[in-house]
């Protein structure tokens, strides 16, 4: 059965639409506390971003060049990672497939999480926790010294609807997305869940270190 000219420019065209919300759809990522972006991250770092370039990252199974960005950054402080400075950031050339896009300018100083590679170097995707310094609070800044790996043993669990509680003493429950209906909420700004001397973890607010009468309080 022959086919018109039409009708096979609109089956290109449903083609492309589809491929394209494919992609559009490549990079989907589940929201996480800060706490747990830092618990599963390699490397956690404080740096400003001061150039960028593509680079070849070798070949796929077919042959064809890898792309990345490299991102060349000054580090201005480690919370975690390896015991050489961070020089590069390398990431996705597109965010359809998670790639990052940072400001090259060197004015802004960012938090950026990510997998450790070798020589000084990180892998980063959209999944990872990056944020801009100056839009963290005071206490998720205190907690990238010492609370966050405090907490490290212990698991944020996310409540998908309401009632929700913890199915174990070492849990703790974030309702941020239920109740205030964003990421960015009280418990993601403001607290950490940390693990107390009987094994069991809490919610604990404040920037200062938690003191030993709430490490080994009984209850929450």
């Amino acid at each position: 059965m022959p086919f018109s000219f039409n009708g096979i420019l609109s089956a290109l065209a449903l083609l492309l639409l589809w491929r394209a919300d494919e992609f559009a759809e490549a990079c989907s990522c589940a929201p996480v506390h800060p706490q747990q972006a830092f618990c599963n991250a390699d490397v956690v770092i404080r740096a400003k971003v001061v150039g960028e370039r593509e680079v070849d990252s070798g070949n796929d199974i077919y042959g064809n060049p890898i792309k990345r960005i490299q991102y060349d950054v000054k580090q201005i402080k480690m919370f975690k990672g390896p015991d050489q400075d961070i020089e590069a950031v390398f990431t996705a050339p597109v965010s359809a497939v998670c790639g990052v896009t940072l400001d090259t300018t060197g004015k802004k100083e960012y938090l950026i999480s990510g997998k450790a590679e070798v020589g000084g170097r990180m892998h980063v995707t959209l999944c990872d926790y990056i944020m801009l310094w100056d839009s963290l609070s005071a206490t998720q800044k205190k907690s990238l010294s010492q609370r966050y790996q405090m907490g490290c043993d212990c698991k944020i669990v996310r409540c998908p609807s309401l009632p929700c509680e913890i199915s174990a003493p070492e849990e703790c429950l974030w309702t941020d997305l239920m109740i205030e209906k964003q990421v960015h909420g009280r418990q993601a700004n403001h607290y950490a869940c940390v693990k107390r001397a009987d094994g069991s973890c809490s919610w604990y607010r404040g920037v200062a270190p938690p003191k030993k009468e709430f490490l080994d309080a009984e209850d929450p």
